[in-house]
């Protein structure tokens, strides 16, 4: 498959990683499905997208979109609580909760409803992708597409091969991160790969720090994101 024929982007799960996805896609021009097996987590998504904290209101109070662009953005994105309406997109993101089951048994109903020459990507922080491949057929076109929070602001993508991912499913993959406004860094397929591990030790010097009574939470997360051009100080993106 060429990065030029995709048209519609499945996103698979409508959570506090999900609907960023979907907002990223849908502000560069891609038609998105976005699925979640209550209706009342995709209305959420939806109103987020709209007007949440990272929301598309937010940029056009900003003068960064206008009311209409705004508009035609929400337009691309469509919502179902049918995995079977995947029949038809070109590319999936999964971003369903950090179980590795629940993964693996959503890759594998996906696996025989979506066209043979169509790449999954998951959005998992710390399992290793070869044991997230294990589930389907299409392991050379499985990979890993780890985002971050919030996803309409945060500029990386992780993106990890498994042991059987092709140069193609790679190469494509890269390909797509950057025409969605992000830069594509290829990780291990290690636990936690580098993010994660990395992150971890920065949430505990953070709690520590707060145990110790050198800085309060609030304070804390302030000098974060004024010292380091964060967009969310450590205690902020742990509750988000």
């Amino acid at each position: 498959m060429d990065v030029n024929s995709i048209r519609v982007i499945g996103v698979l799960g409508a959570g506090a990683v999900g609907h960023g996805i979907a907002q990223v896609c849908a502000r560069n021009g891609y038609e998105v499905l976005l699925f979640s097996r209550s209706e009342g987590t995709l209305k959420r998504a939806l109103s987020l997208i709209r007007s949440g904290q990272f929301g598309l209101e937010r940029l056009v109070e900003k003068g960064r979109l206008t009311a209409e662009e705004a508009d035609r953005i929400l337009s691309r994105i469509k919502t179902t609580t049918s995995m079977r309406d995947f029949s038809g997109v070109d590319f999936i993101i999964e971003a369903v909760p950090e179980d590795a089951e629940v993964k693996k048994s959503v890759f594998s109903e996906l696996d025989t409803i979506c066209r043979e020459e169509v790449v999954f990507a998951s959005n998992t922080s710390a399992i290793m992708i070869s044991d997230l491949a294990s589930s389907v057929k299409r392991k050379d076109r499985f990979i890993g597409m780890h985002w971050f929070n919030p996803a309409p602001v945060m500029k990386l993508l992780e993106i990890v091969r498994g042991a059987l991912t092709s140069d193609e499913t790679f190469q494509l993959t890269v390909e797509l991160a950057k025409r969605l406004g992000k830069t594509p860094i290829e990780s291990k397929d290690v636990p936690g790969f580098f993010t994660t591990r990395f992150m971890m030790c920065w949430f505990m010097e953070a709690i520590r720090l707060f145990e110790a009574g050198v800085a309060g939470v609030r304070e804390i997360d302030e000098m974060c994101k004024l010292a380091f051009g964060f967009p969310m100080g450590p205690f902020e993106l742990m509750d988000f």
